[in-house]
């Protein structure tokens, strides 16, 4: 068994450090009643890696539901912007996804990085695909 964290965990870290990097940068303090204006672009931009993210992992559980749980909250941000939050609810918002990423990085950081695959699984799987492909 290899000793390596999973590609999921890093690319949660990105997450993670991404979305906080956000939240530090917003103009609006969390306690003013501000316009919330957020780049969509770089905001769907996540939501799509952190959708990939999610769809990567299914151990261990724990993993899987706080990734499910963020990127629910990160669609609705995106639903929302820009401006359509105030600074509060956007930082809330930003909040929630945080603290489900953390739980993801907790949880991911003693999964066990998954086996190489051998050369006959990785052809199985490429004929697979190019079959579903074609049907």
């Amino acid at each position: 068994m290899s000793t390596e964290r999973p590609k999921a965990y890093y690319t949660a870290v990105f997450l993670q450090v991404s979305f906080r990097a956000i939240k530090q940068s917003m103009a609006g303090k969390a306690s003013d009643g501000l316009p919330c204006w957020l780049d969509t672009r770089m905001l769907g931009m996540l939501s799509r890696e952190l959708e990939a993210c999610s769809e990567e992992v299914t151990h261990p559980t724990a993993a899987h539901e706080a990734l499910k749980t963020a990127r629910e909250e990160s669609d609705q941000l995106l639903a929302r912007c820009p401006g359509g939050l105030d600074s509060t609810l956007c930082h809330r918002q930003l909040d929630a996804i945080l603290e489900a990423l953390t739980r993801a990085i907790d949880a991911l950081s003693d999964a066990p990085a998954p086996a190489d695959e051998s050369r006959w699984q990785s052809a199985s799987r490429y004929l697979v695909q190019g079959w579903k492909r074609l049907s």
